[in-house]
């Protein structure tokens, strides 16, 4: 057979790959439901404390219907958005300076070294005396949570050039302007992504611990009021709108990688 006549045969089978991966996610997800179902239904468990499928989608639908699941969702994006980009943001920038410049390397790492472990929740009080219950709170804490991590890996990229690029680099006569923004920025971009990536993940975790307190309306406000009540349908769905959020968001990153950084694929 020619190489013309297996085109169309190639180009079946590149159209048919396209959904082998949604369907491999989508038979995961309903084996998991069919356990979680099974389980649910077999009285070890209270259902008041493990609700069964249907009993979620039915609070799912009441939420729906009385607009309490958009508000919270909008109120949730928006926090883990603004405070997502404010973190990437500052953490690119320190990343840069504290990779290529001595002086804050030497003025910031120190610093920046000891608050990477500080758990997220311990910095709601002290954003909430610093920033009052409001909003601006709330981007403190997701800001500082993903600009720690953004900045480590941006600055571990940047760090980490192969010398024999900057060595090639130079050796063309390239200024040092072309040099980084040619050379460097694309050598470290993997490991931006891969903060950027990380940083995603962790907008959401420091979003529920920033709306557990000081919060009116959000997801994890949502979460809190409905373990006040014990309804645990209620809880379940939170639980799954940050799951689907998040991996949306990290599905986004994938795609985007592919496409920026398309040489490491």
């Amino acid at each position: 057979m020619t190489a013309a006549a297996n085109v169309p045969h190639m180009r079946i089978a590149r159209f048919f790959s396209i959904f082998v991966e949604p369907a491999k996610v989508l038979v995961s997800l309903a084996g998991v439901v069919c356990v979680w179902w099974l389980f649910a239904a077999s009285g070890v468990v209270s259902t008041d404390l493990f609700p069964s499928p249907p009993a979620v989608w039915a609070a799912a639908v009441e939420m729906y219907r009385s607009g309490t699941m958009w508000l919270d969702l909008s109120a949730s994006l928006k926090r883990a958005i603004v405070g997502f980009s404010i973190g990437s943001i500052v953490g690119i920038i320190v990343g840069l300076l504290t990779s290529r410049t001595r002086f804050f390397r030497f003025a910031l790492n120190p610093f920046l070294t000891l608050a990477r472990p500080i758990p997220v929740i311990a910095l709601v009080p002290v954003a909430i005396v610093w920033f009052g219950i409001g909003d601006e709170s709330k981007y403190a804490v997701i800001s500082f949570a993903v600009g720690l991590t953004v900045w480590l890996n941006t600055h571990h990229g940047m760090e980490h050039v192969p010398q024999t690029y900057i060595r090639a680099s130079r050796s063309l006569g390239a200024p040092l302007a072309r040099e980084f923004f040619q050379v460097v920025i694309p050598a470290s971009a993997p490991h931006i992504l891969a903060g950027l990536r990380m940083g995603a993940a962790l907008a959401f975790l420091s979003l529920v611990a920033a709306e557990l307190t000081g919060a009116s309306s959000g997801i994890g406000y949502r979460l809190q009021e409905a373990r006040q009540y014990l309804r645990m349908d209620r809880m379940f769905v939170g639980l799954i709108q940050l799951g689907v959020l998040g991996a949306l968001l990290d599905l986004l990153f994938v795609v985007l990688g592919r496409r920026v950084v398309h040489w490491e694929q």
